[in-house]
């Protein structure tokens, strides 16, 4: 899969993208991320990429041209017309597992970083194609949304995760609730104990204890999952 990000702050991907998961799906050529800078595209010599809103209002607004540019260079480099472009903005709809799968099976897309008070609405009405939140909150700009996005759908590629059955046991996988607790050693840290069925070798009672526990954790945690999940009568219970 090929991701090409387009933002004002480049630098901001480098570290993060060289790191743990991602940088061994980019070392192993299973993603390749491209991050392009918006700036480079202006068409005046100044390199000016915001301008005053219409109607007035506070701060300034993204212009179009550079953006517009920006995205058809990706475009004609990779050799596609159609390419999903997303635009990171917090009106966007939310981001989640779900979304995420969506993204994953396009082999390539484009992401745009939002900055400012915003984009000129041209560019969510004829570059965009889908326009996404990863929460209802403001960000300085899109770019650590970007990460999030990136993150979530690169582990969702065929071989970046070693085991398929740790992705599908992970939480906010379909149909799935919360995760169930995890021990490790030592058997008592501090005076708490791991609990006792862990250590039982019963894979059938290990396998029962996970369950009530992944149902209480989403139900003290997270209780708006448990409407989206059907739960059997035990389980609810």
């Amino acid at each position: 899969m090929r991701v090409d990000i387009l933002s004002l702050f480049p630098e901001m991907f480098l570290s993060p993208f060289d790191q743990s998961i991602i940088g061994r799906a980019r070392q192993r050529g299973l993603l390749d991320v491209m991050v392009h800078n918006i700036r480079d595209y202006a068409p005046d010599k100044h390199h000016i990429v915001d301008d005053y809103s219409y109607g007035g209002g506070p701060g300034m607004v993204l212009k179009p041209e550079p953006v517009f540019a920006a995205a058809e260079a990706v475009k004609k480099e990779i050799g596609l017309e159609e390419v999903p472009v997303i635009f990171l903005t917090p009106r966007g709809r939310l981001f989640n597992q779900q979304v995420a799968g969506e993204i994953a099976l396009f082999p390539n897309v484009i992401l745009i970083c939002g900055r400012y008070e915003g984009v000129d609405e041209r560019v969510c009405q004829y570059l965009a194609t889908d326009e996404i939140s990863i929460g209802d909150y403001v960000l300085s700009g899109g770019e650590i949304a970007a990460m999030v996005v990136v993150d979530a759908v690169a582990r969702l590629i065929p071989g970046v995760l070693g085991s398929a059955e740790s992705l599908n046991m992970e939480s906010h996988s379909e149909g799935r609730l919360l995760e169930y607790p995890q021990y490790t050693r030592p058997q008592v840290f501090r005076g708490w104990p791991v609990p006792p069925v862990l250590l039982s070798g019963n894979h059938a009672e290990i396998a029962c204890w996970r369950e009530q526990q992944a149902s209480l954790c989403t139900a003290r945690l997270r209780p708006d999952l448990l409407q989206k999940t059907f739960l059997s009568g035990e389980k609810e219970e």
